[in-house]
């Protein structure tokens, strides 16, 4: 079943590279009395996805913050590895936090899959933004097909 607004997140863990190496995410505590932006790519440096979906979301990023957001984070299935080099090779810094999902256990317990072997892809997310307030969706906007439409930056601060 697909995660709705009024639902809490799964007590699911995502990755994040570090000076120390891969280290996991518990969202959960990453959430908690925080309002978080999470939005989700089917696949690092994949066209719509690095020249549009989270080059957007490190453009507005004060301008989210300014608005209450306490974090900014970004999820794909993708291994940490490649999370950390594609922000290192989109400058993303401090403003978006990078997630792996490597194993797809965060995307298929909020019900947000796609079936991407069609492209060589295997099981990826689906592309979505969701605004999270205290560990609770608040706002969650899925795109319906490729695309960027409903999910961008400028759709989330309209919504803030």
């Amino acid at each position: 079943m697909t995660i709705q607004v009024g639902d809490t997140l799964p007590a699911t863990n995502l990755t994040t590279m570090t000076a120390e190496g891969p280290k996991p995410v518990s969202m959960t505590e990453l959430s908690a009395g925080k309002k978080l932006v999470l939005f989700a790519v089917p696949g690092a440096f994949t066209p719509t996805c690095s020249v549009q979906h989270l080059p957007g979301f490190i453009e507005k990023n004060k301008e989210l913050k300014a608005k209450g957001v306490d974090i900014v984070a970004c999820v794909s299935v993708n291994d940490p590895f490649v999370m950390k080099a594609w922000g290192d090779d989109r400058n993303v810094g401090e403003d978006v936090l990078m997630l792996s999902d490597g194993n797809g256990e965060f995307t298929a317990a909020i019900g947000l899959e796609m079936d991407g072997s069609g492209f060589g892809l295997g099981t990826r997310s689906q592309r979505y933004a969701m605004i999270i307030d205290d560990g609770v969706v608040s706002v969650l906007n899925i795109e319906s097909g490729p695309g960027l439409d409903v999910s961008s930056a400028e759709t989330v601060l309209e919504q803030l």
